[in-house]
């Protein structure tokens, strides 16, 4: 067997592309391997949506440009691609700035990956694949399906039409595109075969879902149902939603499907409606404000996390202080927050009254503390309770396990090894502003839980 080696950036959809890219390529011969020093190929699969994500692109492709050329004086290859959001943004410059690459390819072609792969193996130079196929991906994926521990995630919907414009997702994505129902219903079967009990459902705008089965259009909410009705899974998620699309339907099944996990990623990105409109966002604060009211009437123990950008073009001092209103009124379980920067091509990226860095500096540390003392006191809340974890990793320690809560939060326990990969009720004894600490519960606090 070769050895492949995938080094994943950016988000969840990307992490399941890296997934499916390997089982693409194992009928070649190539098997997974966690070093990337002895790998015959190694596969960047890229993210565009950060600076700092795609600076870390250019600086590992230095450091490979190095390990071909050793590679090549002991008489071997090492073939290297470079996929994701930042190949098919910028196919063409890649190559012209890391022209040993063997093959660029976006997210959408990987299932053309074994011809890619043939073609530089008889040919030297490139390959540059970035084109959007008229056909699917997903038509042309192998069915079988790996699990790597208890958790998977399952792409039910793609690209994206809302054009906020500080984004690059549907130039680098395309449109939106929802798969049909029976073929996420036979994925979803497939690995939960393979093992997993947790999947998540995953899309650029997962809750704009309109798959079709027999005719008629399901929405995420009807789809989430029947997900659930799959015997041996225990727990589903899905990310990530957009405000506007959050319907009555998909808010009824977070009250109806105790499968559901009580969590849900529900990215504002502004407390200011100047700002929202700026973006091109299709919601007002009062807009977000009403689906979490309604949410948390249909689910009273729902926790939600969001995203933030500061110093987008034009926000004020006000605008600013809406933000933290709005984090104080709402209170979130956690955000990622990041500083406004221009990706190319992005309308934002040509707008006025573009905002100095040392002040987005300034902003995006008051938001931030402020959203860290918010995990702490929802994870103080914790103590005490009884929760249901999956343990998925070794802790740091000898004996100890790290799983996941409900709500995402990191839990500590120590733990047989027999374990892994288990769900446990776990009553947690200690929070921290990262993670909790708990311990296993007892046949008789389980009575009591």
């Amino acid at each position: 067997m070769k050895k492949l080696h995938i080094k994943t950036y950016g988000c969840q959809m990307n992490v399941y592309d890296s997934t499916r890219i390997a089982e693409v390529l194992a009928p070649l011969g190539f098997a997974l391997s966690d070093n990337a020093l002895d790998a015959d190929m190694i596969i960047l699969n890229t993210c565009h949506i950060r600076e700092k994500a795609e600076d870390k692109v250019f600086s590992e492709l230095g450091r490979l440009r190095t390990q071909k050329m050793d590679r090549e004086k002991d008489g071997k290859r090492l073939m290297v691609g470079v996929t994701g959001c930042v190949a098919q943004a910028q196919g063409e410059e890649l190559v012209k700035r890391a022209p040993f690459v063997d093959m660029v390819f976006g997210p959408q072609t990987y299932h053309r990956l074994p011809e890619m792969v043939a073609r530089a193996a008889r040919e030297h130079g490139h390959t540059l694949d970035t084109d959007f196929p008229l056909e699917s991906k997903f038509d042309n994926l192998p069915t079988a399906r790996t699990v790597e521990g208890a958790s998977a995630f399952l792409a039910v919907q793609e690209g994206c039409d809302k054009f906020c414009t500080y984004c690059v997702v549907p130039y680098t994505r395309g449109a939106e595109y929802s798969r049909p129902v029976a073929d996420v219903l036979a994925e979803a079967r497939t690995l939960v075969a393979a093992g997993a009990c947790e999947i998540t459902l995953l899309g650029q705008n997962v809750n704009a879902y309109h798959g079709a089965m027999d005719g008629t259009e399901w929405g995420l909410g009807r789809l989430i149902r029947e997900v659930a009705e799959i015997d041996g899974l225990e727990r589903i998620r899905f990310t990530t939603s957009y405000p506007a699309e959050l319907d009555d339907d998909l808010i009824k099944a977070h009250r109806d499907v105790a499968k559901l996990m009580p969590y849900l990623h529900l990215p504002i990105q502004s407390g200011a409606n100047a700002v929202l409109k700026a973006m091109n966002r299709q919601h007002t604060t009062d807009d977000y404000k009403r689906v979490v009211e309604k949410l948390r009437r249909a689910r009273p123990d729902i926790a939600l996390s969001s995203d933030f950008i500061v110093g987008f073009p034009g926000e004020t001092d006000q605008n600013f202080e809406d933000t933290l209103k709005l984090v104080e009124d709402v209170t979130f379980l956690q955000a990622y927050s990041f500083k406004y920067s221009a990706r190319p091509g992005t309308p934002a990226a040509l707008m006025d009254e573009q905002i100095p860095e040392a002040l987005k500096v300034e902003r995006l540390a008051r938001l931030q503390a402020l959203l860290a003392k918010q995990t702490m006191d929802f994870n103080k809340t914790s103590v005490g309770k009884t929760f249901r974890v999956l343990l998925d990793r070794t802790g740091k320690r000898p004996g100890q396990l790290i799983g996941r809560s409900p709500y995402m939060q990191p839990v500590v326990v120590h733990a047989d090894a027999d374990l892994m990969h288990t769900l446990q009720d776990v009553v947690i004894t200690a929070a921290g502003p990262i993670s909790l600490q708990g311990v296993l519960c007892t046949a008789e606090q389980r009575i009591c839980a």
